[in-house]
C-alpha cells in the first residue's frame, strides 16, 4: 500500500431522525429514517509511528472549578467519544481478521469532533462510530458492504459497550438521505441483515427537527425497560411493535402515493402510543404538546430529548419557534442529505 506521509482522511457521519416506526427497529419491526447536514461527527486521521486517540473536548480531566465539572456533565454526560474510537478499532480489526483481510501495518493518529446534541436521539454516538469506521477503510483500503458495515456498527455499541440500541440509527447513517427498513425476523435470521430500501426524500412533507437545550435521558434507559417486557412476551408491547411498524409501512405509502396530509397524523399516532405504555419525561411531553398546539405533528426522534415532525408552511415554523424556545428548545428545518 503507497501511503503517504501527509495522508490526511477526513470523514463524517450525519445526525439521525427517526421519522416513523421507531422503536421498533429492535424488535423485527419497520422505521423510516432519514439523515441530515445541521449536524455532524467528523473523524479526522493521518499516518504515526504509533496509534494515537486524541480527546476531544467530551474527553477533557481538567476543569478550572467545580462548576466547569458541572456544567461539562449537564454538557457531555460522564462518557466521552474516546471509549467509542477504541471500541471502533477492536471490532474493525475482529471483522477484518473474520474475513480473513489482512492489514497493511501503517499506524495513525485519530480525533473526531462532533455538533450533534448529546442524548437527544439524533444518533450521536453511532455517528462517530460510523465516521470512524469510514476513516478506517479508507486508511487500509478496505471495503465493508453496506448492509455488514450498519450491523458491524451496532456491535461496537450493543455488544462492546452494552449500550442498548437497535439496527435503525446505522441503517440511516450508512445508507445516507431518507431510508426505508424493514428488519423482518426471518429476513434477518436467513441473512443477517433487514431489506432496506432508499426513498426519494424530494417528496417529503415540510418537516422541522426540535431538541431541548439540556442533558435528555440516554436511550439505554428506555431500551432496557422496553427489551425486558418485550422478552417477557408482553402482548401489550408485541402488538405496539407491529402497530409501529404498521406506522412505517403506511407513511412509505404515503410517500409513494403523494398523500401528504396523511403523514402528520401517522406520526402523532407513533408518539401517542409510545405514550400509552412507556414512561415519559414530562418535559419532553411538554415539547411535543407544544409543537401541536400550534398546529404541527410531533414524535420522537429517537428515545427523548428530540422531535420530529411536518409543519404546513414557514408561517407555521415562526409559530413553532415562538412557541418552543421558552421551553429552551431549538427548532431547525433539516436539511436532507
Amino acid at each position: 500500500m503507497n501511503r503517504s506521509e501527509n495522508q490526511i482522511i477526513r470523514t463524517r457521519a450525519y445526525a439521525r431522525a427517526g421519522l416513523v416506526g421507531n422503536p421498533s427497529d429492535g424488535y423485527f419491526g419497520k422505521t423510516i429514517s432519514f439523515t441530515f447536514r445541521n449536524y455532524y461527527a467528523e473523524v479526522v486521521m493521518y499516518p504515526s509511528r504509533q496509534i494515537e486517540l486524541l480527546p476531544s473536548q467530551r474527553d477533557r480531566a481538567i476543569y478550572s472549578d467545580l462548576d466547569s465539572v458541572v456544567q461539562s456533565i449537564h454538557q457531555f454526560g460522564y462518557y466521552g467519544g474516546i471509549r467509542l474510537l477504541q471500541a471502533s478499532l477492536k471490532r474493525f480489526m475482529e471483522y477484518c481478521k473474520s474475513q480473513e483481510i489482512e492489514l497493511d501495518a501503517g499506524n495513525f493518529s485519530m480525533r473526531y469532533f462532533t455538533n450533534i446534541p448529546t442524548r437527544v436521539g439524533m444518533a450521536g454516538s453511532s455517528a462517530i462510530i460510523t465516521a470512524c469506521f469510514r476513516a478506517l477503510m479508507e486508511f487500509y483500503e478496505v471495503d465493508i458492504p453496506q448492509e455488514h458495515l450498519a450491523n458491524v456498527i451496532l456491535s461496537v455499541e450493543s455488544e462492546e459497550l452494552g449500550i442498548g440500541a437497535g439496527l435503525q440509527d446505522r441503517v440511516a447513517q450508512v445508507y445516507q438521505g431518507l431510508t426505508f427498513m424493514d428488519f423482518d425476523r426471518d429476513l434477518m435470521a436467513q441473512q443477517g441483515y433487514g431489506c432496506y430500501e432508499s426513498l426519494d426524500s424530494g417528496g417529503l412533507p415540510n418537516l422541522y427537527v426540535a431538541y431541548k437545550q439540556e442533558l435528555s435521558e440516554g436511550s439505554e434507559v428506555f431500551h432496557n425497560d422496553l427489551r425486558a417486557r418485550f422478552n417477557a412476551g408482553d402482548s401489550e408491547i408485541v402488538g405496539a411493535m407491529e402497530q409501529w411498524a404498521g406506522f412505517a409501512e403506511q407513511v412509505r405509502g404515503c410517500l409513494k402515493t403523494g398523500d401528504l396530509a396523511s403523514i402528520g397524523p401517522l406520526l402523532n399516532s407513533n408518539f401517542d402510543l409510545r405514550r400509552r405504555l412507556c414512561r415519559i419525561h414530562p418535559d419532553n411531553i411538554e415539547m411535543v404538546e407544544a409543537a401541536r398546539a400550534v398546529g404541527a405533528s410531533a414524535k420522537f426522534t429517537g428515545s427523548g430529548g428530540a422531535i420530529v415532525g411536518t409543519i404546513e408552511d414557514d408561517a407555521m415554523f415562526k409559530l413553532l419557534v415562538k412557541k418552543l424556545t421558552p421551553l429552551n428548545v431549538h427548532v431547525f428545518k433539516p436539511e436532507i442529505i
